[in-house]
């Protein structure tokens, strides 16, 4: 007889895997809007059901504090129930011997501390009240801060209508283009087909629509109402809120500082990811409704800003953010060292340069990292990314991570710059790092580095590029008297700006440096508002007829993905890298629409909002 065998397979293991796989998708596309309380005591249950028992503050108190949460929920809850709720999670916390205990209190004592009004709302009113509003919206429509009807125009690509498609998300979002290209997508994270296997590829869909559409001609202006607005900044922010106005009869005068409008979209992000001509589509649409953009302009000081407000009915100060943050290491006035800001704005101008048989160290994990340190790889330089954190940690769009390293960068994970090396003619040498230690959760929730038991390391190099994050001239607005929070514009959620009626602001110079959907969302937010505020109450309207759903299965399929061109081919010019679908594949995409707008899920509940 055998001493040991071989384990057989466990059909049953496999089972549970593929349940704890389908499980694990609905938790991740879980909407916004569900009640906190209902979803901790789901947890709650799920991890009890995987308690061995073998201690008492699994096997018993989980039962107790599950008891509790019922009770809240079921309308049987008293005030003293939330204190004594947050008592015993706390001492399972403490007390547990394993992480499922330890993990399941720890769900329930984050959720009565940040949601402790939901519980009260249980208790006085049997309900919650933790965005009502939200609760029955399509996922990915709630997610994306312009509010764009994502299955609308899914379903009108599917039709062959790109053309109706475009005139859809222009009706919240005058950048259909350009989001096309560049936008991170909010809208997938929780889209509900991950249930079934993968997230639509709803930015890959606009693409299909803008490329196919051609021009699409802005919709007619209401009537004049002889009340003009400044706008501060042509960046997506300023042409967004300059756009609306326009359509809503006022007339809107925008003030760009440079040679042309774009903002960031234009003088942050290389061509390579969006082409200039294709940003140009969606200015012309906004200039064409009647947008006046007057460049070289810079509303610099108290007297400039004073004298705007004297001529205009009310300005909007959309000036984004397009100055540089320092890493305050010694060596960094070296020559050589050079922001992110300052080498992506001169490639915006056209001015491109010479890298060729240059060594580069780019610092810092986000997508403008990624984005100067693929330039310099098509400038001729070979390219290091040195980041404090793990790859894993990086803030940049996984995708652009991937496009980095195959056309040749190399990631230093865990290395934090400490100062600067330079020749006795002050030209950059060396980059001198720290080893770093990954440890427990900062703040935000991701794990920390801090000092590695580990000697210093010199990376030489020729050029230093810093893309540690942004911010704004607001030294100017200060000086006007301007509230300011952490250097940004202190401003309402409605865009209006304490003390200073008539004045807005919005998008980056306000939230920080953030994502080009979030600045247009501000920017229609600001427009409906600075209307409101000039006495009228314009409503943005759209008549596109929605195609119904198709009454089909909806197998399993896979995504398409956006492809590229090879890394070898697109590192050696700007020409645009992405791949788009082709008409096959835009089909098959949209026919993987679960059509949340109209079955089983949703607000629209047969219908959709049609004006703002």
């Amino acid at each position: 007889m055998s001493r040991i065998t071989i384990k057989p397979e466990n059909r049953a293991q496999e089972v549970m895997d593929r349940l704890y796989g389908s499980m694990e998708r609905r938790l991740a596309v879980s909407p916004p809007g569900l009640c906190p309380v209902d979803m901790a005591a789901s947890f709650l249950r799920m991890t009890h059901a995987q308690s061995c028992g073998k201690c008492v503050p699994c096997r018993v108190g989980l039962g107790q504090l599950q008891k509790l949460l019922d009770g809240v929920l079921e309308g049987r809850g008293k005030f003293s129930d939330i204190d004594l709720v947050e008592k015993t999670a706390r001492a399972i916390k403490n007390s547990a011997d394993c992480a499922i205990g330890f993990e399941a209190a720890e769900i329930v004592l984050r959720g009565v501390v940040g949601f402790r009004d939901d519980y009260i709302a249980h208790i006085e009113e049997h309900d919650c009240i933790c965005n009502r509003q939200e609760r029955d919206a399509v996922p990915c429509v709630a997610l994306c801060p312009a509010e764009v009807d994502v299955p609308g125009y899914i379903a009108l690509v599917r039709a062959g209508k790109h053309a109706d498609a475009v005139r859809l998300i222009r009706h919240v979002n005058p950048f259909p283009t350009a989001c096309a290209y560049v936008c991170e997508h909010p809208c997938e994270t929780r889209c509900r087909r991950k249930m079934v296997d993968n997230s639509i590829n709803i930015r890959g869909i606009k693409r299909a629509a803008t490329d196919t559409a051609g021009y699409v001609p802005p919709p007619e202006c209401a009537g004049p109402t002889g009340k003009k607005v400044a706008v501060i900044g042509g960046g997506p922010s300023g042409m967004t809120a300059a756009y609306y106005l326009r359509l809503m009869g006022h007339s809107v005068k925008v003030f760009e500082k440079r040679d042309k409008p774009g903002g960031m979209l234009r003088y942050g992000i290389p061509s390579y990811r969006l082409p200039r001509e294709r940003l140009q589509d969606d200015l012309n649409s906004i200039i064409a409704a009647g947008v006046e953009v007057e460049t070289n302009t810079d509303i610099d000081g108290l007297d400039g800003f004073n004298k705007l407000r004297e001529e205009y009915d009310a300005v909007y100060i959309a000036i984004g953010a397009h100055t540089d943050k320092k890493l305050r290491i010694p060596g960094e006035d070296s020559r050589g060292v050079i922001s992110a800001v300052q080498m992506l704005r001169g490639i915006g101008d056209g001015v491109m340069p010479d890298f060729k048989g240059k060594k580069v160290i780019v610092v810092g994990g986000g997508n403008v990292a990624m984005d100067v340190a693929r330039s310099s790889v098509r400038l001729g330089a070979s390219v290091q990314i040195a980041y404090r954190r793990r790859k894993e940690d990086m803030t940049a769009l996984p995708e652009e991570v991937d496009g980095a390293i195959a056309e040749g960068c190399e990631v230093l994970e865990l290395q934090a710059p400490v100062r600067v090396e330079a020749d006795e003619n002050g030209d950059v040498k060396a980059l001198w790092v720290q080893p770093q230690i990954i440890g427990p959760n900062d703040r935000a929730g991701r794990p920390a580095p801090r000092k590695a038991d580990a000697p210093e390391k010199r990376l030489e190099c020729d050029l230093v590029l810093v893309s540690i994050g942004q911010g704004i001239e607001s030294g100017r607005f200060k000086e006007a008297g301007l509230a300011l929070k952490w250097d940004n514009i202190a401003a309402a959620s409605d865009g209006s700006v304490e003390a200073f009626p008539g004045v807005f602001s919005g998008g980056d110079c306000v939230t920080g440096p953030a994502t080009v959907i979030r600045a247009i969302a501000g920017g229609k937010v600001a427009a409906a508002n600075i209307d409101r505020y000039l006495g009228y109450n314009h409503e943005i309207k759209t008549d596109i007829d929605i195609p119904a759903p198709r009454l089909s299965d909806n197998a399993p399929c896979g995504r398409v993905q956006m492809a590229e061109r090879a890394a070898e081919e697109r590192k050696r010019d700007f020409v645009l890298a992405e791949i788009a679908m082709t008409g096959e594949e835009a089909a098959q995409e949209c026919s993987r629409c679960l059509r949340c707008d109209r079955f089983g899920y949703g607000g629209f509940k047969g219908g959709r909002n049609t004006k703002w």
